[in-house]
């Protein structure tokens, strides 16, 4: 690999390459640590915790279940939809162990998304959580999904604690609706069916597809990146040389707020710590804020992962500041921007830096990040993993000069092979090596990059690029809003005009106020020409704003 200028800037001991087929393939690394951290506690959730030896057991009988009792083969795909509870490493880990590709299903999606993206991949199963059955029961007969496995909340609590749990979710909080899906089978049930027969071990090759992870569709139609058990072991090989120096075997806790069937959780979160022997304390509900700082304060956690609204909850929480931080290590924000705000009051509350990175579905996730050892930069999303490679090109395919903005592409062993069954799309998304990631970012002599936006969502005043990214961020400087949205609207004059959807962290906020403030702050091209307040804004499965929700919400409004 040719002498990069961000080598000059990597933490002591970590390599400027790793061995992507360090283990074939995910399940040689589970297997690997199952055995080497057996009886230290690997997931806890609600209070009951599993070790790594008893996950190993029943993750082996999910997977006998898989193969003996629903017949499926190597290749089949499996969705599986559900939050973050000890149910979903033991249904993943075990159809990884039977050879299935992972199916994983945002448990918010509406019938119609499940319907597409069962469509798309065939999924011939389905492990879900009761509360969103309702939902695959309307959409069953048009699929390719014969047997349906149905879990509740409390399943794997056990005793009374389950019946509790699982009584109050369904009689009380009235939270799983009525639905009638005929011959499905109960979670533990498949547990103890799997237990009967003997679990076949798999020939699985580094080549082969582990996960069709679906993008987020922020932009567009969801479209399934296609993940080898190569990919993913190479993102975590390259996080965990990023994450080592500073991180100890058998000794660290790590926060899984952000959902486990989202990439930057799955990766960083379940397989990376997986590696390392880390305890993982799975949050079901993050956005019940009160619960998830109370289940903060229980545990002496080391690594805590999350993106800028979640961050930016807490921080907002008169209860945050009482947690013990004297244990957290590292903090690491994705999946958007990290706001400069919230970077510098996450580093005064806690004393912890909040580390940006930044990836995508298609790279399994993780191309940069910014060093873990107190040399990052605030306001960039670091340098480029180990054996990971970007670039800044114009609409040309021309590199352009340091400091110019520009589209993002990247090269690396965790950058998918193609997006399925799409080969048009695919070749959109590739050139001479490369993949063109559709962010427009800026990257400095040293190599650090500063994401500017999503391609897509640029706004065209009068010629100029406005970035939704830059007036969101200063707009949630000022004190008085507690997040914000920017799109672009349709303007005679000036071909689009900045609109801005606020928030408010102090009632007495005023459009004049904002505006003020945006003068102040913003070239003039750049000032919003429209404000709206809401209660909320639209956000994905992991707290992302989800402008394009935004602008249709406003543009039907106007028709």
């Amino acid at each position: 690999m040719a002498d990069y200028p961000w080598f000059k800037h990597y933490p002591e001991g970590i390599p400027h390459e790793i061995d992507p087929d360090k283990y074939s393939s995910v399940v040689e690394l589970l297997e690997t640590s199952f055995t080497k951290y057996k009886g230290m506690v690997a997931y806890e959730n609600m209070g009951k915790s599993i070790t790594f030896d008893e996950l190993d057991e029943l993750t082996a009988q999910f997977a006998s279940f898989l193969q003996n009792k629903l017949g499926l083969k190597k290749g089949d795909r499996i969705a599986i939809q559900m939050p973050n509870l000890l149910q979903w490493p033991i249904a993943m880990f075990g159809s990884l162990r039977a050879g299935l590709i992972v199916v994983n299903t945002n448990p918010l999606y509406t019938a119609r998304e499940m319907e597409h993206q069962f469509k798309d991949t065939r999924a011939k199963a389905i492990v879900i959580l009761a509360n969103f059955a309702h939902n695959l029961e309307k959409i069953l007969p048009n699929t390719n999904i014969e047997s349906v496995v149905i879990t509740d909340i409390g399943d794997m609590l056990g005793g009374l604690k389950k019946q509790v749990v699982n009584f109050v979710v369904r009689n009380i909080k009235k939270m799983v609706p009525a639905y009638k899906i005929d011959g499905h089978y109960r979670f533990n049930a498949a547990l103890r069916m799997g237990k009967e027969k003997t679990y076949t071990k798999m020939d699985i090759k580094s080549s082969d597809i582990a996960f069709l992870q679906y993008t987020g569709g922020t932009t567009g139609i969801s479209k399934g990146a296609v993940l080898s058990h190569r990919n993913i072991v190479s993102n975590m090989e390259q996080i965990s040389a990023w994450m080592l120096p500073k991180l100890k075997e058998r000794e660290e806790t790590v926060i899984t707020a952000l959902p486990l069937y989202h990439i930057f959780a799955l990766t960083v979160n379940c397989l990376c710590m997986l590696r390392i022997g880390a305890k993982n304390i799975l949050i079901t509900n993050p956005r019940d804020m009160p619960a998830f700082i109370k289940e903060l304060k229980k545990h002496p956690f080391s690594v805590l992962t999350g993106v800028n609204t979640l961050f930016n909850g807490l921080l907002n929480n008169p209860e945050f500041s009482s947690v013990d931080f004297s244990a957290l290590k590292i903090a690491v924000g994705g999946g958007m921007a990290v706001q400069n705000v919230v970077a510098e009051k996450w580093k005064k509350v806690t004393g912890c830096t909040l580390a940006e990175g930044y990836g995508l579905s298609e790279t399994s996730p993780v191309l940069t990040c910014n060093a873990i050892d107190g040399t990052e930069r605030i306001g960039t999303i670091g340098i480029p993993l180990p054996s990971t490679e970007i670039k800044i090109m114009d609409d040309d395919g021309k590199e352009v000069p340091v400091g110019k903005p520009g589209e993002i592409w990247a090269k690396g062993p965790q950058v998918m092979k193609e997006y399925w069954e799409k080969e048009e799309e695919t070749q959109l998304v590739f050139q001479d090596g490369y993949f063109k990631t559709g962010d427009i970012g800026v990257i400095d002599e040293d190599g650090f990059t500063k994401i500017v936006d999503r391609k897509k969502e640029m706004i065209n005043v009068s010629g100029f690029n406005v970035y939704p990214n830059e007036i969101e961020g200063v707009v949630a400087s000022h004190p008085k809003v507690l997040e914000v949205g920017a799109i672009g609207i349709p303007d005679e004059k000036s071909v689009e005009a900045v609109k801005i959807f606020v928030v408010k962290k102090d009632d007495s906020l005023t459009k004049e106020e904002i505006l003020a403030y945006c003068k102040e702050n913003l070239t003039a091209y750049k000032v919003p020409r429209a404000i709206e307040f809401k209660t909320e804004l639209p956000k994905s499965n992991v707290g992302k704003i989800l402008r394009r929700l935004l602008k249709e919400s406003d543009e039907a409004t106007k028709s």
